[in-house]
């Protein structure tokens, strides 16, 4: 447990200085909204660019890990919100939740996590964990939200309601820098290209304020004062069982039993699988003004329990 503590700490630390900074007037009631946008903006987009721009796929390309975390982490958002969906969850907050099941902090906690317990061989599978996470199963989400949204705004004849919801919905997803940048940074190692050291630098200052303002944005979220909805805290239950327990066991059934992976990548799948919910999904849930106060909770609690649930699995290795 003690090896989890200096990733998980920092963590802590940053959430408890946004709570803080709010709590104390630092930062008004405006910049739990205004530092988001910068991260959706700006910095996320910056960090997801850097990371498939320097993607080497010949060192990474392993389909039987891809398919044991990747299946694993759409099913679990799938299983999710369809479980929403019948309890009267609209499309877009059903997609909110999903994400808090299946999207697993691979980012902020799997690469020095891996590290720790693995060594230098398992950082290539935790690069194609975060690429599946912060790419693939966001970009679902997003389409989900997105054909929600204009769904809504077609039943109450508000903007656009009039064209076809895949036409807006597509001119959205053109639009939205979370998966227009990483789709351009593809495009670089596709084509050979070599970016300059001025533009490295700039990727790596952007993209590294992802994280922290992110986890900042969260502590400002948390230090608002708000009523508790009825029933919220049987769903974050619900969510946080799903992506601490059900995720884990998943990926480790698929990479055993259909792909038979290797120990080595059987174990850094489940371990990336284990991980608690990152940060994604509040910031997604702040962007598109939804339901943000179950995903901060299912963020914070998931982390706390990650603790003990991902020393525990380290410990039986």
């Amino acid at each position: 447990m003690l090896s989890t503590l200096p990733v998980v700490l920092p963590i802590f630390a940053l959430i408890f200085a946004g709570w803080l900074a709010r709590r104390i007037g630092v930062l008004g009631a405006a910049a739990t909204t205004e530092l988001n946008r910068f991260v959706v903006f700006l910095a996320l987009p910056a960090l997801l660019f850097d990371v498939t721009a320097h993607a080497h796929w010949s060192a990474i390309w392993k389909p039987g890990f891809i398919g044991a975390f990747g299946l694993s982490s759409l099913a679990i958002f799938a299983l999710t919100v369809l479980i929403r969906r019948g309890e009267g969850r609209p499309l877009a907050d059903a997609a909110l939740d999903g994400l808090n099941a299946g999207y697993a902090n691979t980012g902020f906690m799997g690469f020095p996590l891996a590290l720790v317990a693995f060594g230098p061989e398992a950082l290539a599978p935790t690069t194609v964990a975060t690429i599946l996470t912060v790419c693939a199963v966001f970009a679902v989400a997003i389409v989900l939200i997105e054909t929600g949204l204009r769904g809504e705004a077609a039943a109450t004849g508000q903007g656009g309601a009039r064209l076809p919801v895949w036409r807006t919905v597509g001119g959205s997803l053109l639009r939205n820098p979370l998966l227009v940048a990483p789709a351009l940074g593809a495009l670089v190692p596709s084509l050979g290209l070599a970016l300059p050291a001025p533009l490295e630098t700039f990727l790596k200052l952007l993209g590294g304020a992802a994280s922290p303002c992110a986890l900042v944005a969260l502590g400002l979220f948390l230090a608002q004062k708000r009523r508790r909805q009825s029933g919220q805290g049987r769903v974050a239950g619900l969510l946080v069982g799903l992506k601490l327990a059900a995720h884990p066991l998943l990926a480790y059934g698929l990479g055993r039993y259909l792909f038979d992976l290797p120990p080595l990548l059987l174990h850094v799948a489940v371990l990336m699988a284990a991980l608690p919910t990152g940060t994604g999904p509040f910031m997604l849930a702040e962007f598109y003004r939804r339901e943000a106060d179950l995903t901060a909770t299912v963020v914070l609690v998931s982390t706390v329990l990650a603790v003990l649930t991902v020393s525990g699995y380290l410990a039986t290795l």
